[in-house]
């Protein structure tokens, strides 16, 4: 005769209770909670919702045991600050936490020693997978001493085409950008970015001259003025420009910090954002894009859903089934009233 399965207040559900009361044997019930074993979709589901009933929560140690996994993915950055890195955190805790999977942060501070403390730690750890981002959009090295231990690339592609990345589509953002200001009638159009030897700053020039060329236009200065990552730069370049080609009637920015400047520097001449001049970012932060006068229409690079994507590959990798190459994520066009 089975016995009836114990209701949560009587204490810790078992296995057992869950399946007496999804009315399968213990091993159905343990294949059906690992995702192992062949069986009908009902059978499992009735697990699932008596899992849910009694409030069952596996042992996780008994689990690795069991299948092999750590049920732990570390998530390795260069970005202390978490300007970039936090929302590919968050959206890859929201891919990996529905399997109930753990993330171990780790922050490198682009140090390369830290980076082998930390790459020795997740070993002894025997995290299932790796996910690896950074602040910048520089291709960067693949980890090195990690097994077979699946990594996959976040934001900073790995220079191996072999890796698994997942990047934003800078060329996409400089094409919204670009089609958007040509949309509201601007044809003198400036660009001002950052450092050139940073890839971000390289490819959205590049792209965005690509696309005034589709449209028989070249930027309004004749060329690109590469400077810092700064409001301040934003604010020095407006007079750059404006000695160049008085005419200029857009600013497509490289980031959102400069083109807050931009927007601080016209106001101070006396210039209308966006009536005489109009003015796009890129980033859509929001510390900066909202806080501007006025509020920037800007690029989002979707980091969140890099994030998100970039967990769905490593866990398609941790289950034998790799998808390698690089992966880009489309960006969206915000319009605020800077435009």
């Amino acid at each position: 005769m089975t016995s009836a399965p114990r209701s949560p207040s009587a204490g810790r559900a078992r296995l057992a209770d869950v399946a007496a009361l999804a009315g399968v044997s213990v091993g159905t019930a343990s294949k059906a909670l690992n995702g192992g074993g062949r069986m009908r979709p009902e059978t499992r589901q009735r697990v699932l919702d008596a899992v849910e009933a009694l409030g069952f929560r596996p042992n996780q140690y008994a689990q690795s045991l069991h299948t092999g996994r750590s049920w732990t993915v570390g998530l390795m950055t260069t970005d202390g600050i978490g300007r970039f890195s936090t929302p590919v955190l968050l959206g890859a805790e929201d891919a990996l936490g529905a399997g109930k999977i753990s993330v171990l942060l780790c922050d490198t501070r682009g140090d390369a020693i830290r980076e082998q403390h930390h790459l020795r730690n997740l070993m002894d750890r025997r995290v299932d997978g790796i996910i690896v981002t950074g602040r910048r959009t520089d291709p960067r090295p693949p980890l090195t001493g990690v097994d077979e231990v699946p990594v996959v690339y976040a934001l900073s592609p790995s220079t191996d085409p072999d890796d698994t990345s997942v990047v934003s589509d800078d060329e996409g953002g400089a094409r919204l950008a670009v089609e958007h200001l040509l949309a509201t009638g601007r044809t003198r159009i400036a660009h001002i970015t950052g450092p050139a030897h940073h890839a971000a700053a390289q490819d959205r020039a590049r792209f965005a001259i690509d696309h005034l060329k589709g449209a028989a236009l070249e930027l309004a200065t004749g060329r690109v003025h590469f400077g810092e990552w700064s409001e301040a730069w934003g604010r020095r370049a407006v007079d750059a420009v404006l000695r160049t080609a008085s005419d200029t009637d857009a600013f497509f920015c490289g980031n959102d910090q400069i083109a807050r400047g931009v927007t601080d520097a016209l106001r101070e001449r006396g210039v209308s954002v966006p009536a005489d001049i109009a003015v796009v970012g890129y980033d859509n932060w929001d510390t900066m894009s909202l806080a501007s006068r006025p509020p920037l229409t800007t690029i989002d690079m979707s980091l969140d859903e890099i994030g998100r994507i970039a967990a769905l590959r490593l866990l398609e990798a941790i289950d034998a089934d790799p998808a390698p190459g690089l992966h880009t994520v489309p960006c969206r066009l915000v319009v605020r009233e800077s435009s």
